[in-house]
């Protein structure tokens, strides 16, 4: 979807109009381990997201923040094909938990900013913001499936090293004020953002050696080099937005908002010598309007319009184009009472040049040219009874290629399903000797869903269910969540014929928290 709509907006304050009124204040997420439920796969994630809040005088805030996430996997999951998976196979059904991939997979990823909020007086604020971010990617000896040959047991593969390394610089002003113009109230916001994000690939690809998918031999050494990259990437933006969220009267809002981006992005290739560069801009309008006919119900509309630059370049070194997209929404939202609401919306997206996996080369993203999707979107959330909550949804989806030089137009758009739904409701005890204890229960449905590109084959649907138990005291909380508490066997998705996914089996995972 593109970003959030004006309805959103209109309903809610906005986050950049909100002045948090804190104390003093340290925050700190600390999490570690993860599981794969694959042969042979480990993995160690890491994250401490440390968060200090100052109260610096009565109407001045500052927030700082930062994350420190690591994460190292060994031969993790990319897939099985699809004969012997979704498809039957004359030498029997290929064990789900078997690993085609023995590569080793380091991800290092460190953000640290601040948020710097001030109020002048009632009507007049500003928000400042600074990001930075790092980002890098190690991947070595990465397998990935290219044929299967004809005794359908036999999994060609590459084996591929790579180095992606991200820098990001976001700097964020926007002024907000409140006035009038006769009985008309303004909510005005202009705003700025600047940002760089310098990117390096290098990249190594080696034919790998085959595997027997129902005798595997793990630890034979690569082949001879295929194909090499090393380029670096920086892109420049500015955005400029200027935004009026207008109350006509009580029960009718307008929010009318002008976005202007520009960017220039270089592209250097270091093995051939060569400097590419391209620049481009664009105006962003957002229109959204939303009437009460009474205070329980909201009949909202918008049009908006989105521009992001593309980072990066394809797999055969080619430029991506930015990201373009239109979205027309309509919808009602109803307020039961002040704690249980259903929302039902109709959308039509469309989006060009989007950026997807690329499902032959790990590590690297295709465009498409162009997508519309089409829908509708139910869901009900709240307190129906006190401590009893419930979350449905049901999603509508048709999503389709309108434009593409070589996917068929008409095609479904891959990895997109036209129904999906979800039920979760939860209980938790409010008095007595056990008050804080909870548990969970909810339904997941995905349906069919394009396999690939081509539309050649459809990854089936299917339904699986989840529980929970839960502990809240206080600063403490625990919890035990069960997913796919009846180890249904299903497809999670599909990049193409040789990389199919199966979902996880029954999974026990057990969380212990304390804020301070």
């Amino acid at each position: 979807r593109l970003p959030p709509s004006p309805y959103h907006q209109l309903l809610f304050l906005c986050r950049d109009f909100y002045l948090q009124r804190c104390i003093d204040k340290i925050q700190l997420f600390l999490t570690c381990g993860e599981w794969f439920f694959t042969d042979l796969s480990q993995t160690r994630n890491l994250v401490i997201a440390p968060v200090l809040s100052l109260e610096l005088s009565k109407n001045t805030n500052l927030i700082i923040e930062g994350s420190y996430k690591y994460l190292e996997q060994e031969n993790y999951n990319l897939g099985l094909p699809a004969i012997g998976t979704i498809f039957s196979n004359p030498n029997g059904e290929i064990p789900r938990t078997r690993i085609t991939n023995e590569g080793e997979l380091n991800v290092t990823n460190t953000r640290l900013g601040y948020r710097l909020e001030h109020k002048f007086n009632e009507n007049w604020s500003l928000n400042n913001s600074f990001r930075y971010g790092y980002l890098n990617y190690d991947g070595t000896g990465v397998n990935v499936g290219t044929r299967l040959l004809a005794d359908n047991r036999t999994l060609l593969r590459t084996a591929n090293d790579s180095n992606d390394r991200y820098r990001d610089y976001r700097f964020t002003t926007n002024v907000i004020g409140k006035f009038a113009t006769g009985a008309i109230e303004h909510q005005l916001l202009f705003g700025i953002d600047l940002g760089r994000l310098n990117n390096t690939l290098k990249f190594t690809s080696r034919t790998g050696a085959p595997i027997d998918l129902f005798n595997p031999i793990y630890g034979q050494a690569p082949g001879a080099v295929t194909f090499e990259l090393d380029t670096n990437t920086v892109t420049d933006e500015l955005g400029i937005i200027i935004q009026d969220q207008v109350a006509i009267a009580d029960n009718l809002k307008l929010l009318l908002s002008g976005r202007f981006d520009t960017f220039t992005q270089t592209n250097r290739d270091f093995l051939a010598a060569t400097e590419t560069s391209q620049s481009g801009s664009a105006f962003s309008p957002r229109i959204g309007i939303v009437y009460q006919p009474i205070p329980a119900i909201s009949l909202y509309a918008n049009y908006s319009r989105s521009f992001e630059p593309a980072i990066g370049q394809a797999f055969d070194g080619s430029d991506f184009e930015p990201t373009k997209g239109t979205q027309y929404e309509v919808g009602v939202k109803t307020d039961f009472h002040d704690r249980l609401s259903a929302t039902l919306a109709f959308y039509d997206i469309t989006q060009s040049n989007v950026l997807t996996e690329d499902p032959n080369n790990v590590g690297f993203s295709v465009q498409t040219g162009e997508q519309r999707s089409q829908g509708i979107e139910l869901s009900l959330t709240g307190e129906i009874l006190p401590g009893w909550n419930v979350f449905a949804s049901y999603a509508y989806n048709d999503a389709r290629v309108t434009q593409d030089n070589s996917i068929p137009v008409g095609n479904r758009v891959q990895r997109t399903t036209p129904h999906a739904a979800s039920l979760w409701t939860t209980y938790e005890i409010q008095r007595g000797n056990l008050q804080g204890l909870g548990f969970g229960l909810g339904l997941f449905y995905v349906g069919d869903r394009a396999g690939d590109a081509g539309n050649t084959f459809e990854v089936p649907s299917y339904l699986t269910t989840n529980a929970a138990i839960f502990y809240k005291q206080d600063r403490f909380r625990a919890a035990i969540n069960i997913r796919n508490l009846f180890d249904v066997d299903y497809f999670e998705n599909a990049f193409n014929r040789l990389r199919v996914s199966p979902g996880e089996p029954f999974t026990v995972q057990g969380t212990v928290s304390w804020t301070f």
